[in-house]
């Protein structure tokens, strides 16, 4: 094959797009130059290797000298093109604007995303005669319809048949929320109840997906009687007012409301609780509430990937500044919805090669169907929030972070001091987390006053939490200290990583012992769910989860 010259360059560099020093980016070309012609060297003498990265992987890759050189230089420009970020002379907010921005052009513009440049989509459609060619123009125009693009074969899943399955019964609702008690399966039961809040930006059998994975199942086998808070999925055509739902709403008819139901109807004083993500954002902002009203509904608190403290938002830090707020604050933070979809799509493309082109390539270029995934088919099942809701959240924490210092902020007349809160905590992070960076999480160390135990555990958001110790997979990590110590945990997480042990497998069982030492005596099991006072309403999962946008 006929190599280019070895001076020239496959991709135009937008130099002038970012101030750079002059001799930085004469390093860059330097190195870039060096580079490709080591590339077009091994293209000559017919010995170029297939780059190590999965986009351009397969015997349509490997067998094409010209699609292999491509690739090539379209990973060497993007490696300059990131080089000169890092290199930009300008503020840290910016450059992580400008790594995100050249990120997705660089990811949308990858040869494999287009038909023309991919041979191995190419191969397909030749070996199928052309058949893949239709089934991805049919995936495209049902995904067109749909308004999004397919990442798993949803007709596989059914809420209720085969994801949020484990038995148990509704025993309250309001406008706001759903209230789950679970049905024990084991002979005695913990006397103090464990209430769950998961986020509302997503449905809550993330963590009741299929029996083998379920974190619920898995709670209710070590002996605790298990509520959980179904959040509403709020539409276009309701009328009844949860559209000018607000933060304050969701702590005190929500969040507060769960704990008194669940304390009542287990006939406890104090109830365990567990909050994931924006869940155990809203559910610390609510037992501060609650402490300045002088109440300590909550024995014992487990916060999974959630922040407190917002200085450090990771990628998510791109769409935060005061324009985006005042929009928010204009357009829906008197009233209206915050569409689920919209959300989804962000958080997609903080992964684009791993949530969207990676489906454009098999959905559309392949015409493949992709494989039926529980994960994925809940990753799909977006769901809305008041306006004015969203709207606050946003603006007091991820842009002014003033939910972190102590009575900035304010509910239902109350000021919000999380430092007031002071029972002991289990505080979880995911190494991987791009959503709530694990730094971020250990930071709930140092605004809460109790005994704390922080665990670490492998993985991202949502794959280092539901990690059932059964598949023996990946790992966590743990600074075993004596119970005063627990008090003083390091201030910086670095610091304590360096004082940590590695463990093999899940952290469930780590969790669940912590978690035991706060749950009281064990007695005989109920033996139906709910009381007097509040009689059952429908079986799990319930109405409110199977709304869909």
């Amino acid at each position: 094959m006929n190599a280019p010259q070895s001076n020239a360059l496959p991709f135009a560099m937008p130099a002038g797009s970012v101030p750079l020093a002059p001799e930085v980016l004469v390093q860059i070309q330097a190195e870039f130059t060096r580079d490709w012609e080591q590339v077009t060297q091994a293209a000559r003498a017919g010995t170029l290797a297939p780059p190590a990265d999965r986009r351009f992987a397969g015997a349509g890759w490997e067998g094409s000298h010209q699609h292999l050189l491509l690739a090539h230089a379209y990973l060497l420009s993007a490696r300059a093109m990131g080089k000169m970020v890092d290199a930009a002379d300008v503020a840290q907010p910016l450059r992580e604007r400008l790594r995100f921005s050249i990120m997705q052009w660089v990811d949308a513009l990858s040869p494999s995303n287009f038909l023309a440049l991919n041979p191995e989509a190419q191969r397909t459609i030749v070996e199928t005669a052309g058949s893949a060619l239709n089934s991805g123009v049919d995936n495209f125009l049902a995904d067109v319809r749909r308004g999004r693009i397919t990442q798993t074969d949803e007709t596989h899943f059914e809420i209720g048949r085969n994801v949020g399955i484990s038995p148990g019964s509704v025993v309250f609702e309001n406008q706001l929320f759903q209230l789950i008690q679970y049905a024990p399966t084991t002979p005695t039961v913990h006397a103090r109840p464990l209430v769950v809040v998961p986020p509302n930006i997503n449905k809550f059998y993330i963590l009741d997906l299929q029996p083998a994975n379920s974190f619920v199942r898995y709670a209710v086998a070590a002996g605790h009687t298990v509520f959980l808070v179904s959040w509403r999925n709020p539409l276009p055509s309701d009328d009844d007012g949860i559209q000018q739902a607000t933060w304050g709403d969701y702590l005190d008819q929500a969040v507060l409301k769960a704990l008194a139901v669940a304390a009542e109807i287990t006939r406890q004083p104090q109830v365990n609780a567990l909050g994931f993500c924006v869940g155990g954002t809203m559910l610390a902002s609510a037992l501060a509430l609650a402490k300045a009203r002088g109440e300590s509904p909550v024995a014992a608190l487990t916060l999974l990937t959630t922040l407190l403290d917002f200085r450090d938002t990771g990628v998510l830090s791109v769409f935060v500044d005061e324009v985006h707020a005042l929009i928010r604050d204009q357009s829906i933070g008197s009233g209206g919805l915050m569409w689920g979809r919209e959300l989804a799509t962000t958080f997609s493309f903080l992964r684009p090669n791993e949530l969207v082109w990676n489906y454009v390539v098999a959905n559309y270029l392949k015409g493949e169907t992709p494989p039926a995934f529980d994960l994925l088919f809940w990753n799909a099942d977006a769901t809305n929030l008041p306006g004015p809701f969203f709207s606050w959240y946003f603006r007091n924490t991820y842009l002014e972070n003033n939910l972190a210092m102590p009575g900035k902020t304010r509910a239902c007349g109350q000021p919000i001091d999380l430092t007031r809160l002071d029972m002991p905590a289990y505080i979880f992070g995911s190494r991987e987390d791009h959503i709530v960076p694990w730094h971020a999480a250990y930071a709930s160390t140092q605004i809460l006053r109790g005994p704390k135990r922080f665990v670490l555990g492998a993985s991202g958001h949502i794959a280092g939490v539901i990690n059932p110790p059964e598949k023996q997979r990946r790992h966590f990590w743990t600074v075993d200290t004596q119970p005063d110590a627990a008090l003083h945990l390091p201030g910086n997480a670095d610091d304590w990583m360096a004082q940590s042990a590695q463990h093999p497998g899940s952290w469930w069982p780590d969790w669940s012992d912590w978690l035991a030492g706060h749950a009281g005596r064990r007695g005989r099991a109920p033996k139906a769910q709910g009381s007097a006072a509040y009689p059952i309403i429908e079986a799990a999962p319930g109405r409110y989860v199977k709304v869909r946008v």
